[in-house]
Protein backbone atom coordinates (compact mmCIF):
# COMPACT_ATOMS: atom_id res chain seq x y z
CA UNK A 1 0.00 0.00 0.00
CA UNK A 2 1.17 3.53 -0.71
CA UNK A 3 0.78 6.70 1.30
CA UNK A 4 -1.55 8.24 -1.28
CA UNK A 5 -5.30 8.08 -1.20
CA UNK A 6 -7.08 5.79 -3.65
CA UNK A 7 -9.14 8.83 -4.63
CA UNK A 8 -7.99 12.39 -4.52
CA UNK A 9 -9.12 14.38 -1.51
CA UNK A 10 -10.65 17.74 -2.25
CA UNK A 11 -8.99 20.66 -0.45
CA UNK A 12 -10.56 22.55 2.42
CA UNK A 13 -11.66 25.23 -0.04
CA UNK A 14 -13.61 22.81 -2.26
CA UNK A 15 -17.38 23.35 -1.82
CA UNK A 16 -17.89 19.56 -1.88
CA UNK A 17 -15.39 18.88 0.90
CA UNK A 18 -17.95 18.35 3.66
CA UNK A 19 -20.05 15.94 1.59
CA UNK A 20 -16.87 14.04 0.70
CA UNK A 21 -15.88 13.88 4.36
CA UNK A 22 -19.28 12.55 5.46
CA UNK A 23 -19.18 9.82 2.83
CA UNK A 24 -15.65 8.79 3.77
CA UNK A 25 -16.22 8.87 7.55
CA UNK A 26 -19.27 6.61 7.35
CA UNK A 27 -20.25 7.12 11.01
CA UNK A 28 -24.02 6.63 10.98
CA UNK A 29 -24.93 8.11 14.37
CA UNK A 30 -27.68 10.71 14.04
CA UNK A 31 -26.74 13.13 16.81
CA UNK A 32 -23.10 13.18 15.76
CA UNK A 33 -23.88 13.69 12.08
CA UNK A 34 -26.23 16.52 13.01
CA UNK A 35 -23.52 18.10 15.18
CA UNK A 36 -21.11 17.96 12.26
CA UNK A 37 -23.64 19.43 9.85
CA UNK A 38 -24.39 22.30 12.23
CA UNK A 39 -20.67 22.90 12.74
CA UNK A 40 -20.05 23.03 8.98
CA UNK A 41 -22.82 25.63 8.56
CA UNK A 42 -21.31 27.64 11.40
CA UNK A 43 -17.84 27.41 9.85
CA UNK A 44 -19.15 28.81 6.57
CA UNK A 45 -20.93 31.67 8.37
CA UNK A 46 -18.11 32.81 10.64
CA UNK A 47 -15.52 35.25 9.26
CA UNK A 48 -11.78 34.70 9.30
CA UNK A 49 -10.00 36.43 12.21
CA UNK A 50 -8.65 39.95 11.85
CA UNK A 51 -5.93 41.64 13.89
CA UNK A 52 -8.28 44.45 14.92
CA UNK A 53 -10.03 41.82 17.04
CA UNK A 54 -8.43 41.95 20.50
CA UNK A 55 -8.40 38.14 20.64
CA UNK A 56 -6.05 38.13 17.63
CA UNK A 57 -3.88 41.08 18.59
CA UNK A 58 -0.22 40.67 17.51
CA UNK A 59 -0.98 37.38 15.71
CA UNK A 60 0.34 36.53 12.25
CA UNK A 61 -2.78 35.70 10.22
CA UNK A 62 -1.24 35.04 6.81
CA UNK A 63 -0.99 31.26 7.27
CA UNK A 64 -4.53 31.05 8.67
CA UNK A 65 -5.82 32.71 5.52
CA UNK A 66 -4.11 30.16 3.29
CA UNK A 67 -5.45 26.79 4.47
CA UNK A 68 -6.99 25.83 1.11
CA UNK A 69 -3.86 23.90 0.09
CA UNK A 70 -4.56 21.31 2.80
CA UNK A 71 -6.60 18.15 2.32
CA UNK A 72 -8.26 16.21 5.14
CA UNK A 73 -6.09 13.19 5.83
CA UNK A 74 -7.55 9.72 5.62
CA UNK A 75 -7.23 6.34 3.97
CA UNK A 76 -4.71 3.55 4.38
CA UNK A 77 -1.02 3.96 5.21
CA UNK A 78 1.81 1.72 4.10
CA UNK A 79 2.72 -1.04 6.51
CA UNK A 80 6.29 0.29 6.64
CA UNK A 81 4.99 3.68 7.84
CA UNK A 82 2.67 2.10 10.39
CA UNK A 83 5.43 -0.13 11.79
CA UNK A 84 7.78 2.83 12.14
CA UNK A 85 5.15 4.91 13.94
CA UNK A 86 4.17 2.12 16.31
CA UNK A 87 7.82 1.46 17.18
CA UNK A 88 8.31 5.14 18.04
CA UNK A 89 5.19 5.21 20.23
CA UNK A 90 6.52 3.43 23.31
CA UNK A 91 8.11 5.96 25.67
CA UNK A 92 6.92 4.49 28.96
CA UNK A 93 7.76 1.17 30.55
CA UNK A 94 4.35 0.83 32.19
CA UNK A 95 1.08 2.39 31.06
CA UNK A 96 -2.55 1.93 31.96
CA UNK A 97 -3.47 2.15 28.30
CA UNK A 98 -2.13 3.31 24.94
CA UNK A 99 -3.75 4.57 21.72
CA UNK A 100 -1.74 5.34 18.58
CA UNK A 101 -3.37 7.38 15.81
CA UNK A 102 -1.75 8.25 12.48
CA UNK A 103 -3.66 10.82 10.42
CA UNK A 104 -6.61 10.08 12.73
CA UNK A 105 -6.46 6.38 11.78
CA UNK A 106 -5.83 3.74 14.43
CA UNK A 107 -2.30 2.45 13.80
CA UNK A 108 -2.37 -0.41 16.34
CA UNK A 109 -4.97 -2.09 18.53
CA UNK A 110 -6.12 -0.08 21.54
CA UNK A 111 -4.29 -1.13 24.70
CA UNK A 112 -6.03 -1.10 28.09
CA UNK A 113 -5.13 -3.04 31.22
CA UNK A 114 -7.93 -5.64 31.50
CA UNK A 115 -8.19 -5.10 35.25
CA UNK A 116 -8.97 -1.43 34.64
CA UNK A 117 -11.61 -2.40 32.10
CA UNK A 118 -13.25 -4.52 34.80
CA UNK A 119 -13.43 -1.41 36.99
CA UNK A 120 -15.49 0.35 34.35
CA UNK A 121 -12.79 2.51 32.76
CA UNK A 122 -13.44 3.35 29.13
CA UNK A 123 -10.34 4.12 27.07
CA UNK A 124 -10.98 3.87 23.36
CA UNK A 125 -11.19 5.82 20.12
CA UNK A 126 -13.79 8.54 19.92
CA UNK A 127 -15.59 6.88 17.00
CA UNK A 128 -15.78 3.59 18.90
CA UNK A 129 -17.13 5.40 21.98
CA UNK A 130 -19.76 7.25 19.93
CA UNK A 131 -21.09 3.91 18.68
CA UNK A 132 -20.85 1.96 21.96
CA UNK A 133 -21.57 4.70 24.51
CA UNK A 134 -23.56 7.33 22.57
CA UNK A 135 -25.40 8.89 25.52
CA UNK A 136 -22.26 9.18 27.63
CA UNK A 137 -20.22 10.80 24.85
CA UNK A 138 -23.05 13.13 23.85
CA UNK A 139 -23.32 14.33 27.47
CA UNK A 140 -19.81 15.83 27.24
CA UNK A 141 -19.01 16.29 23.55
CA UNK A 142 -18.43 20.00 22.78
CA UNK A 143 -20.35 21.12 25.85
CA UNK A 144 -17.70 23.76 26.54
CA UNK A 145 -15.67 26.04 24.30
CA UNK A 146 -12.52 28.06 24.96
CA UNK A 147 -14.33 31.19 23.66
CA UNK A 148 -10.99 32.81 22.92
CA UNK A 149 -11.22 33.71 19.24
CA UNK A 150 -10.91 30.49 17.25
CA UNK A 151 -14.62 29.73 17.00
CA UNK A 152 -14.41 29.39 13.20
CA UNK A 153 -11.62 26.82 13.45
CA UNK A 154 -13.40 25.05 16.29
CA UNK A 155 -16.42 24.66 13.99
CA UNK A 156 -14.12 23.30 11.26
CA UNK A 157 -12.70 20.84 13.77
CA UNK A 158 -16.12 19.46 14.70
CA UNK A 159 -17.27 19.29 11.08
CA UNK A 160 -14.18 17.49 9.80
CA UNK A 161 -12.92 15.33 12.67
CA UNK A 162 -12.54 11.65 11.88
CA UNK A 163 -11.37 10.30 15.20
CA UNK A 164 -9.96 11.01 18.62
CA UNK A 165 -9.75 9.50 22.09
CA UNK A 166 -12.33 9.06 24.84
CA UNK A 167 -11.20 8.38 28.42
CA UNK A 168 -13.83 7.94 31.12
CA UNK A 169 -12.74 7.08 34.65
CA UNK A 170 -15.76 6.18 36.81
CA UNK A 171 -16.45 7.34 40.35
CA UNK A 172 -13.96 6.35 43.07
CA UNK A 173 -11.46 4.72 40.68
CA UNK A 174 -7.81 5.75 40.99
CA UNK A 175 -5.13 4.86 38.45
CA UNK A 176 -1.42 5.42 39.11
CA UNK A 177 -0.01 4.58 35.68
CA UNK A 178 -0.62 7.03 32.82
CA UNK A 179 -2.94 6.63 29.87
CA UNK A 180 -0.97 7.60 26.78
CA UNK A 181 -2.05 8.92 23.36
CA UNK A 182 0.18 9.31 20.31
CA UNK A 183 -1.17 11.51 17.51
CA UNK A 184 0.94 11.44 14.32
CA UNK A 185 0.73 13.44 11.11
CA UNK A 186 1.87 11.55 8.00
CA UNK A 187 0.66 12.73 4.59
CA UNK A 188 2.08 15.88 3.08
CA UNK A 189 -0.47 18.74 2.93
CA UNK A 190 -2.71 16.71 5.23
CA UNK A 191 -5.14 18.29 7.70
CA UNK A 192 -6.09 16.43 10.89
CA UNK A 193 -8.60 17.26 13.60
CA UNK A 194 -7.81 15.13 16.68
CA UNK A 195 -10.25 15.28 19.58
CA UNK A 196 -9.54 14.28 23.18
CA UNK A 197 -12.34 13.90 25.72
CA UNK A 198 -11.21 13.14 29.29
CA UNK A 199 -13.91 12.64 31.93
CA UNK A 200 -13.01 11.97 35.56
CA UNK A 201 -15.91 10.88 37.76
CA UNK A 202 -16.47 11.71 41.43
CA UNK A 203 -13.28 11.18 43.44
CA UNK A 204 -11.58 9.58 40.43
CA UNK A 205 -7.86 10.04 39.82
CA UNK A 206 -6.01 9.54 36.51
CA UNK A 207 -3.27 10.93 34.28
CA UNK A 208 -3.55 11.33 30.50
CA UNK A 209 -0.45 12.18 28.42
CA UNK A 210 -0.72 13.08 24.75
CA UNK A 211 2.22 13.19 22.35
CA UNK A 212 1.80 15.11 19.07
CA UNK A 213 4.39 14.11 16.46
CA UNK A 214 5.10 14.24 12.73
CA UNK A 215 6.34 11.13 10.92
CA UNK A 216 8.61 13.23 8.67
CA UNK A 217 10.34 16.60 9.21
CA UNK A 218 9.74 17.72 5.61
CA UNK A 219 5.97 17.39 5.25
CA UNK A 220 3.46 20.21 5.75
CA UNK A 221 0.32 19.94 7.88
CA UNK A 222 -2.68 21.73 9.35
CA UNK A 223 -3.76 20.54 12.78
CA UNK A 224 -6.88 21.77 14.56
CA UNK A 225 -7.05 19.84 17.84
CA UNK A 226 -9.54 19.99 20.70
CA UNK A 227 -9.09 18.64 24.22
CA UNK A 228 -11.77 18.83 26.90
CA UNK A 229 -11.27 17.84 30.53
CA UNK A 230 -14.26 17.34 32.85
CA UNK A 231 -13.56 16.86 36.56
CA UNK A 232 -16.52 15.82 38.70
CA UNK A 233 -16.73 16.42 42.47
CA UNK A 234 -13.50 15.46 44.24
CA UNK A 235 -11.76 14.29 41.05
CA UNK A 236 -8.00 14.56 40.47
CA UNK A 237 -7.31 14.51 36.70
CA UNK A 238 -3.92 15.40 35.24
CA UNK A 239 -3.62 16.09 31.49
CA UNK A 240 -0.38 16.85 29.63
CA UNK A 241 0.09 17.57 25.92
CA UNK A 242 3.56 17.51 24.36
CA UNK A 243 3.25 19.43 21.08
CA UNK A 244 6.16 18.48 18.83
CA UNK A 245 4.73 18.70 15.31
CA UNK A 246 7.36 19.35 12.64
CA UNK A 247 8.27 22.94 11.88
CA UNK A 248 6.19 23.11 8.70
CA UNK A 249 2.96 22.63 10.67
CA UNK A 250 0.26 25.18 11.40
CA UNK A 251 -1.45 24.04 14.60
CA UNK A 252 -4.31 25.18 16.78
CA UNK A 253 -4.95 23.56 20.17
CA UNK A 254 -8.30 24.48 21.74
CA UNK A 255 -8.69 23.28 25.33
CA UNK A 256 -11.17 23.55 28.18
CA UNK A 257 -10.68 22.41 31.77
CA UNK A 258 -13.99 22.13 33.62
CA UNK A 259 -14.01 21.61 37.39
CA UNK A 260 -16.88 20.96 39.75
CA UNK A 261 -16.63 20.92 43.58
CA UNK A 262 -13.50 20.00 45.57
CA UNK A 263 -11.47 18.98 42.52
CA UNK A 264 -7.74 19.17 41.90
CA UNK A 265 -7.35 19.46 38.13
CA UNK A 266 -4.01 20.01 36.41
CA UNK A 267 -3.18 20.61 32.75
CA UNK A 268 0.23 21.19 31.19
CA UNK A 269 1.22 22.19 27.66
CA UNK A 270 4.74 21.55 26.36
CA UNK A 271 5.30 23.39 23.07
CA UNK A 272 8.38 22.92 20.93
CA UNK A 273 7.08 22.18 17.41
CA UNK A 274 5.05 23.87 14.62
CA UNK A 275 5.91 26.83 12.44
CA UNK A 276 3.00 28.63 14.08
CA UNK A 277 1.11 27.28 17.06
CA UNK A 278 -1.90 28.83 18.73
CA UNK A 279 -3.12 27.49 22.07
CA UNK A 280 -6.36 28.53 23.70
CA UNK A 281 -7.02 27.29 27.24
CA UNK A 282 -10.11 28.08 29.29
CA UNK A 283 -10.27 26.85 32.88
CA UNK A 284 -13.82 27.02 34.31
CA UNK A 285 -14.61 26.39 37.96
CA UNK A 286 -18.28 25.56 38.49
CA UNK A 287 -18.06 24.29 42.09
CA UNK A 288 -16.58 25.54 45.34
CA UNK A 289 -13.46 24.16 46.98
CA UNK A 290 -11.69 23.41 43.71
CA UNK A 291 -8.14 23.99 42.59
CA UNK A 292 -7.32 24.28 38.87
CA UNK A 293 -3.68 24.51 37.76
CA UNK A 294 -2.63 25.38 34.18
CA UNK A 295 1.01 25.33 33.13
CA UNK A 296 2.94 25.73 29.89
CA UNK A 297 6.58 25.37 28.84
CA UNK A 298 7.38 26.89 25.45
CA UNK A 299 10.66 26.91 23.49
CA UNK A 300 10.27 28.63 20.10
CA UNK A 301 13.31 28.94 17.85
CA UNK A 302 14.16 30.41 14.43
CA UNK A 303 10.93 31.96 13.05
CA UNK A 304 8.42 30.02 15.13
CA UNK A 305 5.41 31.85 16.59
CA UNK A 306 3.62 30.58 19.70
CA UNK A 307 0.34 32.36 20.42
CA UNK A 308 -1.15 31.61 23.86
CA UNK A 309 -4.61 32.82 24.93
CA UNK A 310 -6.02 31.87 28.32
CA UNK A 311 -9.09 32.36 30.51
CA UNK A 312 -9.60 31.47 34.16
CA UNK A 313 -13.30 31.79 34.97
CA UNK A 314 -14.43 31.50 38.57
CA UNK A 315 -18.17 30.94 38.84
CA UNK A 316 -18.37 29.39 42.31
CA UNK A 317 -16.99 30.72 45.63
CA UNK A 318 -14.02 29.44 47.65
CA UNK A 319 -11.94 28.19 44.74
CA UNK A 320 -8.39 28.60 43.49
CA UNK A 321 -6.68 28.72 40.11
CA UNK A 322 -3.00 29.06 39.25
CA UNK A 323 -1.61 29.70 35.78
CA UNK A 324 2.11 29.79 34.96
CA UNK A 325 3.29 30.02 31.34
CA UNK A 326 7.06 30.14 30.76
CA UNK A 327 8.73 30.92 27.43
CA UNK A 328 12.38 30.77 26.38
CA UNK A 329 12.79 32.46 22.99
CA UNK A 330 15.63 31.71 20.57
CA UNK A 331 16.49 33.24 17.18
CA UNK A 332 13.77 35.37 15.55
CA UNK A 333 10.94 33.59 17.34
CA UNK A 334 7.83 35.32 18.69
CA UNK A 335 5.44 34.62 21.54
CA UNK A 336 2.10 36.17 22.40
CA UNK A 337 0.47 35.69 25.77
CA UNK A 338 -2.97 37.12 26.46
CA UNK A 339 -4.54 35.98 29.72
CA UNK A 340 -7.61 37.02 31.67
CA UNK A 341 -8.95 36.07 35.09
CA UNK A 342 -12.73 36.49 35.39
CA UNK A 343 -14.33 36.32 38.83
CA UNK A 344 -18.13 36.29 38.73
CA UNK A 345 -20.23 38.15 41.30
CA UNK A 346 -21.03 35.04 43.38
CA UNK A 347 -17.45 33.74 43.37
CA UNK A 348 -16.44 35.28 46.68
CA UNK A 349 -13.17 34.23 48.35
CA UNK A 350 -11.59 33.35 45.03
CA UNK A 351 -7.81 32.91 45.06
CA UNK A 352 -6.41 33.25 41.52
CA UNK A 353 -2.95 33.79 40.06
CA UNK A 354 -1.68 34.32 36.54
CA UNK A 355 1.99 34.63 35.55
CA UNK A 356 3.76 34.79 32.21
CA UNK A 357 7.57 34.77 32.23
CA UNK A 358 9.69 35.29 29.10
CA UNK A 359 13.41 34.54 28.87
CA UNK A 360 14.96 36.18 25.81
CA UNK A 361 17.94 34.29 24.38
CA UNK A 362 18.28 36.46 21.28
CA UNK A 363 18.26 40.15 20.43
CA UNK A 364 15.86 39.42 17.57
CA UNK A 365 13.23 37.50 19.57
CA UNK A 366 9.92 39.17 20.45
CA UNK A 367 7.61 38.52 23.40
CA UNK A 368 4.19 40.15 23.86
CA UNK A 369 2.33 39.82 27.17
CA UNK A 370 -1.21 41.00 27.91
CA UNK A 371 -2.36 39.79 31.37
CA UNK A 372 -5.65 41.07 32.76
CA UNK A 373 -8.30 40.86 35.49
CA UNK A 374 -12.08 41.21 35.44
CA UNK A 375 -13.32 41.10 39.04
CA UNK A 376 -17.04 41.30 39.86
CA UNK A 377 -16.80 40.05 43.47
CA UNK A 378 -15.49 42.10 46.40
CA UNK A 379 -13.85 39.44 48.60
CA UNK A 380 -11.10 37.94 46.44
CA UNK A 381 -7.34 37.59 46.20
CA UNK A 382 -6.21 37.81 42.59
CA UNK A 383 -2.95 38.78 40.96
CA UNK A 384 -1.43 38.76 37.52
CA UNK A 385 1.95 39.63 36.14
CA UNK A 386 4.39 39.25 33.30
CA UNK A 387 8.17 39.47 33.15
CA UNK A 388 10.54 39.67 30.20
CA UNK A 389 14.29 39.53 30.61
CA UNK A 390 17.56 38.15 29.39
CA UNK A 391 20.07 35.74 30.88
CA UNK A 392 21.98 37.30 33.71
CA UNK A 393 25.45 38.24 32.41
CA UNK A 394 27.18 37.43 35.67
CA UNK A 395 25.60 33.95 35.76
CA UNK A 396 26.59 33.35 32.15
CA UNK A 397 30.16 34.47 32.87
CA UNK A 398 30.28 31.90 35.68
CA UNK A 399 29.80 29.10 33.12
CA UNK A 400 32.05 30.63 30.46
CA UNK A 401 34.88 31.10 32.96
CA UNK A 402 34.78 27.36 33.60
CA UNK A 403 35.22 26.45 29.96
CA UNK A 404 31.56 25.73 29.19
CA UNK A 405 30.60 26.93 25.67
CA UNK A 406 28.03 29.73 25.49
CA UNK A 407 25.37 27.57 23.80
CA UNK A 408 25.72 24.84 26.45
CA UNK A 409 25.68 27.43 29.22
CA UNK A 410 22.43 28.88 27.89
CA UNK A 411 20.96 25.39 27.68
CA UNK A 412 21.82 24.66 31.32
CA UNK A 413 20.34 27.96 32.46
CA UNK A 414 17.15 27.34 30.49
CA UNK A 415 16.84 23.92 32.14
CA UNK A 416 16.99 25.65 35.52
CA UNK A 417 14.45 28.22 34.38
CA UNK A 418 11.99 25.51 33.24
CA UNK A 419 12.48 23.16 36.17
CA UNK A 420 9.58 24.84 38.00
CA UNK A 421 7.29 23.49 35.27
CA UNK A 422 9.02 20.14 34.68
CA UNK A 423 8.81 19.14 38.34
CA UNK A 424 5.01 19.55 38.19
CA UNK A 425 4.70 16.75 35.59
CA UNK A 426 4.71 14.11 38.37
CA UNK A 427 6.18 11.47 36.05
CA UNK A 428 9.93 10.90 35.80
CA UNK A 429 9.86 9.33 32.33
CA UNK A 430 7.83 12.24 31.00
CA UNK A 431 10.09 14.78 32.71
CA UNK A 432 13.16 13.14 31.17
CA UNK A 433 11.57 13.20 27.71
CA UNK A 434 10.65 16.89 28.05
CA UNK A 435 14.23 17.73 29.01
CA UNK A 436 15.37 15.78 25.95
CA UNK A 437 13.15 17.67 23.48
CA UNK A 438 14.17 21.01 25.02
CA UNK A 439 17.82 20.01 24.61
CA UNK A 440 17.20 19.24 20.92
CA UNK A 441 16.11 22.86 20.41
CA UNK A 442 19.66 23.94 21.25
CA UNK A 443 21.15 21.37 18.89
CA UNK A 444 19.17 22.45 15.81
Amino acid sequence: MSDTLAIENPSLEDPKIFQFHQEQAGLEVDWFKQAQQAAWARYLELPLPVRTNEKWRFANLSRLRDTGRFQPAGGELSQVTVDRIVKASHRFKEVAGRIILADETLAAPVELDPELGKKGIIFTTLTDAIVKYPELVQKYFMQQSPELGSEKFEALHVAMLRNGVFLHVPDNVEVDRPFVIYNWTVRDKGAIFPHTLFVAGKHAKATLIEFQESASPGTEHLVVANAHLFADDGAQPNHTIVQNWNQNTLSLQLNTNNAWSDTNAKSTLINVGSAQARQEVHGKIFGSGSNVEMYALNVPTENQEFDQRTLQTHIAPNSRSDLLFKNALIGKSRTIFSGLIIVEEDAQQTDAYQTNNNLMLSEEAEANSLPGLEIKANDVKCSHGATTGRINDSELFYFLARGIPRNKAQELMVFGYFEEIVEKLDNQELADYVREVVQHKFMD
